[in-house]
Formats: structure tokens, sequence, C-alpha cells
């Protein structure tokens, strides 16, 4: 058993929610505890509380009420994009330790108000960016880190699928997300991006974004979308410059007559090699491959399989798993969570800018 248990409440019970944070932390039952489950739909806050909760969990409707139980020592954020910001700074103000699902927040004045109230509460704070923790980004940012590119001057961020708009939840309403595909999956490839590049200081953006599917639903992978609620863009595209020189551009749609579909990855070219994920349309898994030149010949290096033992896979851990691991023991052992919250500032901001840029019509510069 660890020295401290962790006791975890939970502001949001949706798909997210389920699919990733409460059976990620089922894992650890030596690090925590779920022991507060808040919902506006109370029969949602029921059900992940009986299915994950203590005993004695408490469910509630109202998370304010529930911030003031001294029993929870961190939140999980899991709502839209736009009320992160106030259930989060809520949740300093109370001294809570924050997890807030991505993006850090639909504006950047939002984020900007998360990162004041956190800097106010000297807790922990992090970024559900769990794609980080997947082995073939690990092994890219290793080669980042281990200088094997050299300067990255350059580099691709991709958040693209063929047909893949969500037509569940609150994802195409504008006012409840903040936008589509560029802050719901292309969030996630910016962040690896800027996380292996080591470089989170943007000079300009020039960004453009689409919604030139909006009738044409046939097709979609999770049924047909209604053009009369879609109320976001189906495509954004941004340049990025960066203060030192480097650039990145930055793919994201739901919706693109496109023969390769790439999510969450990116593509790097620097001085002494370059790095691309080749995947195979799902977000968790894929290859990292490596290029340089080498006794005067391209090269390419990829991992060898694992392998099998016997039946066995070794597939290792989820992402979000390792996630919720490494985050449990931030708080624990009073380290550094893996997002950082300047990281996912940056990203938001970055996010922010490309839309202000297509709405305008202009590169948008930062200060």
């Amino acid at each position: 058993m660890s020295e401290k248990i962790v006791r975890v409440g939970f502001i949001g019970l949706g798909s997210v929610a389920n699919m990733k944070h409460l059976p990620s932390l089922a894992k650890y039952p030596d690090k925590c505890q779920m022991v507060a489950f808040c919902d506006l739909d109370i029969e949602k806050a029921k059900r992940a509380a009986e299915q994950y909760g203590t005993a004695d969990a408490k469910i509630y409707v109202d998370y304010r009420e529930m911030l003031k139980d001294a029993d929870v020592d961190v939140v999980h954020v899991l709502t839209h994009n736009s009320a992160h910001c106030e259930a989060t700074v809520a949740c300093f103000e109370a001294g809570k330790h924050v997890m807030c699902e991505k993006p850090m927040a639909a504006t950047v004045e939002d984020a900007q108000r998360m990162m004041d109230a956190w800097k106010k509460s000297g807790k922990k704070f992090t970024i559900g960016y769990q794609n980080r923790f997947r082995p073939e980004i690990q092994m890219m940012h290793s080669a980042c880190e281990n200088g094997d590119l050299g300067d990255i001057y350059f580099a691709k961020a991709h958040a693209v699928r063929r047909r893949g708009v969500p037509v569940w939840g609150v994802f195409n309403d504008k006012s409840k997300q903040g936008g589509g595909p560029l802050i719901d999956i292309g969030t996630h490839a910016l962040d690896i991006t800027l996380w292996m590049m080591d470089n989170y200081d943007p000079y300009s953006v020039s960004g453009v974004t689409y919604d030139k599917l909006r009738n044409k639903p046939e097709g979609n992978n999770g049924g047909p979308w209604n053009p009369e609620t879609m109320e976001v863009e189906d495509s954004a595209f941004g340049l990025i410059r960066m203060k030192n020189g480097a650039s990145i551009f930055l793919e994201a749609s739901w919706a693109l007559n496109t023969r390769l579909e790439k999510q969450a990855c990116a593509t790097l070219y620097g001085t002494e090699g370059g790095a691309e994920i080749e995947t195979d349309k799902s977000p968790n898994r894929g290859t990292c491959v490596i290029n340089n030149v080498k006794y005067n010949v391209p090269c390419e290096y990829r991992p060898s399989p694992k392998g099998e033992i016997d039946m066995y896979r070794l597939d290792g851990e989820k992402p979000g798993e390792i996630e919720a691991g490494q985050w449990l023991d931030a708080i624990i052992n009073d380290s550094e969570p893996l997002v950082q919250p300047e990281q996912a500032f940056a990203v938001t901001q970055i996010l922010d800018a490309i839309y202000k840029s297509a709405e305008s019509g202009k590169e948008y510069f930062f200060n």
C-alpha cells in the first residue's frame, strides 16, 4: 500500500470519464480511492459511483458542494471545454489538485484565469494529453532528447480523419466546445509536436477554417451528422512560426476527402535526421520511423516488435493508465507531472490564435 491514498472526485461523468479516467484510476487501488462523483445528470453520477466508488462515495449535482468536502484531495474536471475554466478555478480556490481534460480551455482568456488560480493555489495541475504516453511517441521524444534529429526546424502536426465527425454529446455545439476538430483532436497533435521540439514560444500564426462538407454527412463513421446543428468547422489548418525561426504546419479535420488518415501524430524535420509516426488509423497504435543519412546512404530505423510469449501478447499498459499512474505519483511524491500547465497553456494560445486568424483573415502575432 502507498503511504498516501489520494482521494479523487470528478466533475462531469460523460464518455471521457467512463472510457478513460475511471477505468484508468481503477488500476491503482493502492494509490487512490474514488470518493465523490458530480454530474448535472445525477443518474450518471450514481452509475459511476456504483461501479468505481468507495462504499461511502458521495454523489452531487453541484460541484461547489462537492468542493466543500475536505476528504477530496484531487478533482478531475471532465466537462465540456467551455466549462473547464470555472470548475478548475473553483477547485484551486477550494485547495484541490486538478487534472483537467484537454484542451486546457476553450479560449486563451479562460486558460489565463486557470493559470492564475493555479499559481495562487500551490497545488498540482495537469491536462489530459495521454498521447504522450504511447510507446511510439515516447520513442520519438527520446530521439529528440538525445539530439538524434539535430535542430528541428520544421514539423507537421497531424489530426486528420476522412469521415469521423462525432455525432454524440456536444462536439458540434460551438458555445460548449469552442470549436470543432481543431480544438478537439488538433490539440493532441499540437501538444505532441511542441513537446518533441521543446519549443513553446510562438511568434505568429496564419490560420484558415472550413465547413465545406457540412451538407455532405454521408459515409460518416458514426452515422450521419445533422447539418442543421453543425456549428463548428469540419477542417482547420494553421502555419505556426516560432520565435527561434522554426515552423509548424497543423492540420485538423473530422471530415476531409483524403485517402490517408493520421491522428495524434507528428512528422519532424531536423538538421541531423527526421522522424514520423506511421499509423494504422488507430490513434493509439503506430510506429515511430527515424530517418537520416549514414555511411553516405539514406537510412531508416524502426523498432522491432516485442513479439509474444506463447499465447500472451505484450502490448503493455494503455496510455490513459500510464497517465493516471504518473499523475497519482506526482501528487503522492510531490513531483512534477509530465504534462506541465505552461505547456498546455501554449497549446491553447496557438489554437486560439488559429481561430482568430481564420476569422480576421490576417496573420496573428503574439506579444
